[in-house]
């Protein structure tokens, strides 16, 4: 998907799908992740669906190659267990996309494409080089009711750290990959010298064309990038938050649940309180919430 039909559709691109979004570079980002080369002579489709957001954004990238084969490939800075389903969900429809539905209804076998999903991480929470996600791993416990105990509907997603110094094999075979990875450490080392993320953004882009690390890219996006990416960590940041929030609420409601019961038992506050490893006024102020 190019930047233009982004715009036009209202959709926008995040910098992952912007950077990557051209073929030439999606052709060696598959081979890093696969191990595998795809030549230039192997054609390569992109069939993004341009209303599968994330945060408002476009943050995933699909593509065909030479009809045999999906490929989906989602950036994300936090590990989300569900995206097995998410990506099950997805290919779905990009199989009504590429494939004629009225196909499933004649009396022969109908080839459809393979599929590959990865998901590459590049958040700040550690994180293991590689690991699959599996969508049998949501499964209810179908045994219970006389169901097999093996899957079956299975799909794996495989996901790739890509933060600097992990997977540096992997980095090293896609120039872009390496770069992009060593621009968003450049940002996230910036923001901890207490700078606002603005100016982190900023320094870190006019380093790294300095350097030559993503130099054509950033000259030529340098405005976008910079939005996108408040954008985004914004965005992160305001969840996180909101996350943070629910963590300490659903503390406080259990706490407060504990020491009513306490003291509806006859255990005095400061009995309560100490048992809770709490003050006296914390937890009448638990009490009266």
């Amino acid at each position: 998907m190019t930047t233009a039909s982004a715009a036009n559709t209202g959709f926008k691109n995040s910098v992952f799908t912007l950077l990557f979004s051209a073929p030439d570079v999606l052709r060696s980002l598959y081979s890093a992740l696969s191990g595998l080369p795809l030549p230039s002579a192997i054609p390569l489709s992109i069939n993004t669906l341009e209303d599968a957001l994330f945060m408002g954004r476009l943050n995933d990238l699909s593509f065909e190659i030479d009809g045999k084969l999906i490929v989906l490939i989602e950036h994300q800075s936090t590990i989300n267990p569900n995206m097995p389903l998410r990506c099950l969900l997805y290919v779905a429809r990009l199989y009504e996309k590429v494939m004629d539905n009225r196909q499933i209804y004649r009396s022969r076998l109908v080839s459809i494409p393979a599929v590959e999903c990865f998901v590459l991480y590049n958040g700040e929470a550690p994180c293991e080089e590689e690991k699959v996600l599996k969508l049998s791993d949501a499964f209810m416990k179908a045994k219970e009711l006389g169901a097999e105990g093996a899957a079956n509907l299975e799909l794996k997603v495989k996901v790739v750290n890509i933060n600097k110094g992990h997977n540096e094999r992997m980095l090293k075979q896609c120039v872009e990959l390496r770069e992009y990875s060593e621009f968003v450490w450049r940002v996230r080392e910036k923001r901890k010298l207490e700078e606002g993320l603005k100016e982190a953004v900023r320094k870190a882009a006019r380093e790294c064309i300095k350097e030559g690390i993503l130099e054509v890219f950033l000259r030529e996006h340098s405005s976008e990038v910079i939005n996108m990416l408040l954008e985004e960590w914004n965005m992160e940041d305001a969840l996180r938050v909101k996350y943070e929030e629910g963590i300490e609420q659903g503390w406080r409601k259990g706490v407060r649940q504990i020491v009513q019961n306490m003291v509806s038992k006859g255990v005095s506050i400061d009995e309560a309180a100490e048992a809770a490893g709490l003050s006296t006024g914390e937890i009448q102020s638990l009490l009266s919430e």
